[in-house]
C-alpha cells in the first residue's frame, strides 16, 4: 500500500506499505482501495479530521457490522471487496430497506436511520466507511467485533 503523509521526513516513495494508523488532521493522499484490502481489523480509524472521518473495516464471512443508528452522523460505505446485504429503516424492529451489495458498491446511510451489513460471500467484506461529523475516538483501531461492542 502506497500512503503518502505529507510534510513526512519518514515517507520512502520506494516503500509499498505504510502502516496504518489514524493520521488526524495532517493531509494525507492513499490508494484507499489497497488500504481497505489489506485491513484486518473489525475497524481501524485512517484519518480524524474536524468535520469527517474515514475508517477501514474487515467482516468475517458470516458476521455483520452490527445493527446501529447514529442520530447526527451520516455515513458513506465503499465495498472493496467481498458482498454483503445491506439492510436500512427507520426503525431497528423494521428493516425494510434491503440490497445486495458488492465490490465497487457504496452505501449512504442517512443520519437517524438503523442499518447494517452483513458479509454473504465466503471471504473477509473489505470497506472503508466515512462518518460526518467523525464518530469514532482519534485513533480508534479496534481489532474484532467484540472489542467495539465493548468500547461502546
Amino acid at each position: 500500500m502506497i500512503v503518502y503523509p505529507i510534510n513526512n521526513t519518514n515517507w520512502n516513495p520506494y516503500n509499498e506499505y505504510m502502516r496504518i494508523t489514524d493520521y488526524g488532521q495532517r493531509p494525507l493522499v492513499v490508494d484507499i482501495e489497497q488500504a481497505a484490502e489489506q485491513n484486518d481489523t473489525y475497524r481501524t480509524a485512517l484519518w480524524t479530521g474536524k468535520y469527517f472521518q474515514v475508517t477501514l473495516m474487515s467482516i468475517n464471512v458470516g458476521d455483520d457490522i452490527g445493527l446501529e443508528v447514529h442520530p447526527t452522523t451520516d455515513q458513506f460505505i465503499r465495498i472493496e471487496e467481498g458482498q454483503g446485504l445491506v439492510q436500512m429503516g427507520d426503525r431497528k424492529e423494521i428493516l425494510d430497506f434491503q440490497v445486495m451489495a458488492r465490490d465497487g458498491y457504496a452505501i449512504m446511510v442517512p443520519a437517524g436511520i438503523w442499518h447494517n451489513v452483513t458479509n454473504t460471500g465466503n471471504t473477509p467484506l473489505k470497506v472503508y466507511v466515512i462518518y460526518a461529523p467523525p464518530h469514532h475516538p482519534f485513533g480508534t483501531v479496534q481489532q474484532t467485533k467484540a472489542d467495539a461492542l465493548s468500547a461502546e
